[in-house]
């Protein structure tokens, strides 16, 4: 018996036959006189009155499949809408690559270069590929200036250098002490470095290498230094040092130097990762590409500078590079098959799934005796005439098809016919022993969509990426290994997790899809016309959005989109739970959404897609077991399983009260952690439950514990929970 999707409406249904099984019994009853007068007891015992029920209960099993529109049916009237199923979305990332060594000229890893993360004896390793080349060059640095105070957009700059520094010295700079800061620092103090406009920097991971006076001491904590490093993407400064271990200046007070015997004057370096796009860009009268150090404000038991740090010289080389990847294996010149001339011809790729094509990755049919032709995909043949070069590729099932050709219904196809020859209107598609009606009908009254490869045509794939999934979303650190040969290249690491990534869409997905996009008609106007094309514009990348209204007059004409990207949720079952930071909005998925919906939306309407805020919470709490469960194995089995309980209850993606997701707005109250407890075997008492929040400030998540016994997310507001040991996020539980 065909499934059925149980959540689609039942509307009222004629049967199209409606006998039932007892119905058929007496119907075989009333016969047998005719057919079998010498039959005379008809006694339920008899066997050939179980015969006759078994034949009723066998045609009453029909007749029901008979009155339903089985699975088969609906997915046939999914095909005739034209829908598809969605194919899997590749995951993305950035992955830094080390050089063994700083090298004389620029160097470039190619495009398409893959990278993987480690394969296991049960688990296959994620391939990644390059989406761009990546080019290592030699920085020079043209300037170095100082400020008072920190500017976005700089104006009283004041130039350390001159007389001092031979412009454009490659090896660097080195001569008498200059005070990055104030003689005596305060807060927004800052020096910028200038670097060329030549070097195509962008993406570098560079050491800057500084050298100190001979004598320092500026009174700070070495492991907490007062001082953030930026750079200027053209839009914002962005943050360049991934970790506090990169800088070995240790904020400029060179305190490994000294207490390892050596000088500040040998020099030590900052590890600085620069933007992907790094533009030249001129403040006042300086033109470059800008980073900046700045001697931020003190926090709460932090020292600051006694005194400015002194250097004595500076030098810059580039020791690797960011480039971005994407979940995908590239496969090249794939020959398909050769054309037998014959329309609505199909042929299938060897690779599946395919993921969305770019400008490189087409169709080439080699006619015989003929150039290559470049064909043009389309989602389908409505508009395609007979000479377009036009074919349609299933990404999900990797099939190619060409233009089909429509023949009209046979009594048109007569009238065509006759109402040609009456005009005089040549017949040229008629061979010339071909002069019956019939064959005259069908020869001109069919209709090509899209053009037909000649017959005996090589029929090849250019180019096409294969790859996807929720796999994709790897962990920060797992990207590790070359797949394809790179000289110079000694390490390579993925500092983010991935993200995007999303499995291929279901048949029940797309049960569900369908209605909601039939009733936006491909338009965003309403409110849940913006959340059903929002869902679609992410291709399975997004799990959840929400559809904010205009609250204040200012924000009329203003759409907010809250989104939740679809992350791998196989932390949860290991206890570890989905960091925030997983879950933040990639450029790249905005930038999709907004490109999708403005060719939907309204006329002046505008697009704002953010976050929600992401609250923490830790759960706290004792708990006593059945006495079964007094041996420290069982006792700890339980205590996982109420901790991945936790991590998958307390989730944006897979908690709440339904397990879609922590409801927007909604507060945590101790009961529920109670109530969540309490299902799991073994548990026989539950102490008091302590819930601790954690909220995302300027200096990072805070853990605090709340005023009230209620933690509230607030109405944009998500609850999440993880395990982090520096942050005390995890769940702690007792066995008492």
């Amino acid at each position: 018996m065909s499934p059925e999707f149980d959540f689609l409406p039942n509307l009222p249904k004629s049967d199209l036959d409606d006998r039932t099984f007892q119905d058929l019994v007496n119907e075989c009853l009333l016969r047998i006189p005719r057919y079998c007068p010498e039959w005379t007891n008809y006694n339920p015992s008899d066997p050939g009155i179980t015969l006759i029920e078994l034949f009723a209960w066998l045609a009453d099993q029909m007749l029901m499949r008979f009155n339903k529109v089985p699975r088969r049916n609906y997915v046939a009237f999914l095909e005739l809408l034209g829908i598809r199923l969605l194919p899997p979305a590749p995951a993305q990332t950035d992955v830094t690559f080390y050089l063994s060594a700083s090298l004389p000229e620029t160097y470039v890893i190619p495009a398409a270069t893959e990278v993987a993360t480690i394969r296991t004896e049960t688990e296959e390793s994620v391939i990644f590929s390059t989406d761009r080349p990546l080019a290592i060059a030699k920085p020079t640095i043209r300037h170095l200036l100082t400020a008072e105070t920190v500017e976005t957009v700089p104006q009283v700059l004041r130039d350390r250098l001159t007389g001092l520094w031979s412009e454009g010295i490659d090896e660097g700079w080195e001569g008498p002490e200059l005070s990055i800061f104030n003689d005596e620092p305060r807060a927004n103090n800052c020096f910028y470095l200038v670097f060329d406009t030549e070097q195509p920097t962008e993406g570098n991971v560079i050491a800057l290498q500084v050298r100190g006076e001979a004598a320092t001491s500026t009174g700070i904590n070495p492991d907490i230094p007062p001082r953030h490093w930026e750079a200027w993407n053209g839009v914002v400064w962005e943050p360049v040092l991934l970790r506090e271990t990169d800088d070995h200046t240790k904020g400029f007070s060179f305190s490994d130097q000294t207490r390892q015997g050596g000088s500040p004057t040998q020099g030590a370096e900052v590890i600085l990762h620069l933007p992907q796009y790094w533009p030249v860009t001129q403040f006042t009268n300086y033109r470059g590409r800008w980073i900046r150090c700045i001697c931020t404000p003190l926090k709460i038991n932090q020292p600051g500078y006694s005194r400015s740090p002194r250097i004595v010289g500076l030098n810059v080389r580039s020791i690797g590079g960011t480039v971005s990847v994407t979940q995908s294996s590239a496969v090249t010149n794939e020959i398909v098959g050769e054309s037998n001339g014959n329309p609505g011809q199909t042929f299938e790729l060897l690779q599946t799934p395919i993921l969305p094509r770019t400008a490189d990755e087409y169709v080439l049919v080699t006619p015989p005796m003929g150039l290559p032709q470049i064909w043009q995909e389309v989602s389908d043949f409505s508009n395609s005439g007979s000479e377009d070069l036009h074919y349609v590729l299933d990404s999900q099932t990797g099939v190619i098809q060409f233009g089909p050709l429509v023949h009209a219904p046979s009594h048109l196809q007569s009238q065509i016919v006759q109402r040609m020859r009456l005009q005089g209107t040549p017949l040229e598609r008629v061979e010339p022993d071909a002069l019956s009606t019939d064959s005259l009908a069908t020869a001109v009254a069919g209709r090509q969509y899209g053009a037909v490869p000649p017959k005996g045509a090589t029929i090849a794939m250019a180019k096409y990426r294969t790859g996807g999934g929720l796999k994709g979303n790897v962990q920060r650190g797992t990207i590790r290994f070359l797949k394809t040969a790179v000289p110079y290249v000694a390490s390579l690491i993925n500092h983010v997790s991935a993200y995007n990534g999303a499995d291929a869409e279901s048949l029940d997905d797309a049960a569900i899809r369908v209605p909601r996009l039939l009733r936006t008609r491909n338009r965003a106007v309403t409110k849940e016309d913006f959340e059903t094309l929002t869902l679609e514009a992410g291709s399975g990348a997004i799990a959840r959005v929400m559809c904010l209204t205009a609250s204040r007059k200012e924000d009329a004409g203003i759409v907010r989109l809250l989104l939740v990207p679809q992350v791998n949720t196989e932390a949860i079952e290991l206890g570890d739970g989905i960091d925030p930071d997983r879950l933040a909005l990639s450029p790249q998925l905005n930038d999709r959404v907004v490109s999708f919906l403005d060719e939907r939306r309204l006329l002046g309407v505008q697009i704002r897609c953010s976050q929600p805020d992401y609250v923490g919470v830790s759960v706290q709490t004792e708990i006593s077991l059945d006495p079964e469960y007094r041996n420290p194995q069982a006792q700890q089995e339980v205590v996982n399983k109420l901790q991945v309980a936790l991590y998958r209850f307390l989730n944006p993606l897979t908690g709440g009260a339904q397990g879609k997701g922590w409801e927007f707005g909604r507060p945590l109250y101790p009961s529920d952690i109670v109530k969540l407890l309490q299902t799991v075997k073994g548990v026989r008492y539950l102490g008091t439950v302590q819930l601790f929040e954690l909220r995302l400030q300027e200096e990072g998540w805070v853990r605090t514990l709340p005023r009230e016994p209620i933690i509230d997310p607030g109405p944009l507001g998500l609850i999440c929970s993880w395990r982090n040991s520096r942050l005390r996020s995890s769940h702690v539980i007792s066995v008492v």
